[in-house]
């Protein structure tokens, strides 16, 4: 495929990762607005938002085992009508009920971005895949700056959420013109003549399993925690909208320039590092307080940033016959991973509120047990490191 049209593809994918980071961030500022102006309850926005989640973890599974069959194409093109659709019966909503479906419609069309384009950026750079992935997902935290900065700006505008929506359609009708008339490589696994079985049988490998499984412990730390670095950074008094922009920032940046730091450590040490750093800055969140809180954060968002691309680097790099299925998989696990630990943390931090009796302590203490998950890592990719340290493994079966 010539230069000009992988670059294309590339550059498209990555504004429908706008996209979707965008749905993210800006959904968030939404809650206190739908819930005066619709009279929901809170339990009810709980449910609207944990749509996004769990139709994110349906289309990665439902459309992972397909790719290589309808071809990375048409999971965009799912991806950009169900964008499409959902945002324009959100601008126009009524109540819970077309808020619920909308906010669905939306999980669907961002798992399916997804399914799609990581496996693209892997076939368009197979030499590069782990610094391209991280280039790639560097665009997920920018997204959310970029909608964080949207609904802060258009609020103090006195613009409302439905013209907040509309500003979405905008990048959602570029991503979709620049995909359209690019005909789509084949997918790794395809070009290389790998059967379907024999990608099964990659996806059910003992170190697939292993990354599997601790995809759930990376995506519970980075997305789980967020919800309590915005408690903690009250104390700055900046607003919370802003507080995410920042922390979404470093990790943007921390992402771009991924791609020495993946070649000098290798994706796996990158994993290992970024494990140890993730624990440190959450037990300084933990135990500052005000503008160190602030810098606690940062260096939370350094150690969380390289989680997500990297573990789907190591997949691709490692268990390439695992193909388009293999990405899928992990990226599902992940937003579980994420659904599992909201409710969770809650809890711990319902139980600590009661003992503690007010919210920033009770927020610091729960931080503190996200603190085991980064060790269980730390454990897990020290392993993992020295294992394969001496010997470059790819595992085909």
């Amino acid at each position: 495929m010539e230069k000009r049209k992988k670059t294309i593809l590339f550059n498209a994918s990555c504004l429908a990762l706008v996209v979707t980071a965008m749905s993210f961030g800006t959904r968030g500022g939404f809650i206190g607005p739908w819930m005066e102006e619709f009279n929901l309850t809170g339990i009810e926005v709980g449910w609207i938002v944990g749509t996004a989640f769990w139709g994110f973890t349906v289309a990665m599974l439902l459309l992972g085992p397909l790719v290589d069959i309808i071809g990375m194409g048409r999971v965009v093109a799912i991806a950009f009508v169900a964008h499409i659709a959902g945002l324009v019966m959100t601008v126009f909503a009524t109540g819970f009920w077309t808020l619920f479906f909308s906010t669905l419609l939306i999980g669907l069309a961002n798992g399916s971005v997804e399914a799609g384009c990581n496996p693209l950026v892997t076939a368009l750079y197979p030499d590069d895949k782990t610094a391209k992935l991280n280039r790639f997902h560097m665009w997920f935290p920018a997204g959310i700056v970029i909608g964080g900065l949207l609904v802060y700006f258009l609020n103090m505008a006195g613009y409302g959420w439905r013209l907040q929506t509309v500003g979405m359609i905008i990048p959602t009708l570029v991503y979709g013109l620049m995909f359209l008339g690019i005909k789509f490589p084949q997918t790794e696994r395809v070009a290389a003549g790998v059967t379907y079985k024999e990608m099964l049988k990659a996806c059910v490998s003992p170190l697939f399993l292993f990354m599997a499984f601790f995809m759930l412990f990376t995506a519970a730390t980075e997305l789980g925690t967020n919800q309590w670095i915005a408690a903690l950074l009250e104390t700055v008094r900046a607003p919370g909208i802003l507080i995410l922009v920042w922390v979404s920032a470093v990790m943007a940046l921390a992402r771009l320039f991924a791609g020495p730091i993946v070649h000098k450590l290798s994706s796996v040490g990158v994993l290992l590092l970024s494990a140890i750093i993730s624990g440190i800055g959450l037990w300084l969140l933990s135990v500052s307080a005000g503008w160190w809180s602030f810098a606690s954060a940062t260096v939370f968002a350094l150690g969380v940033a390289y989680f997500w691309p990297n573990m789907l680097g190591v997949v691709a790099e490692k268990i390439p016959n695992s193909g388009a299925l293999g990405l899928a998989i992990m990226g599902g696990l992940g937003f579980l991973g994420a659904a599992i630990a909201q409710p969770t943390l809650g809890y711990i931090y319902d139980i600590n509120l009661v003992k503690y009796g007010d919210h920033l302590t009770a927020g610091a203490a729960s931080l503190r047990y996200v603190i085991i998950l980064t060790v269980a890592l730390t454990l897990a990719f020290m392993y993992l490191y020295f294992k394969h340290r001496e010997k470059k493994v790819v595992v085909r079966k």
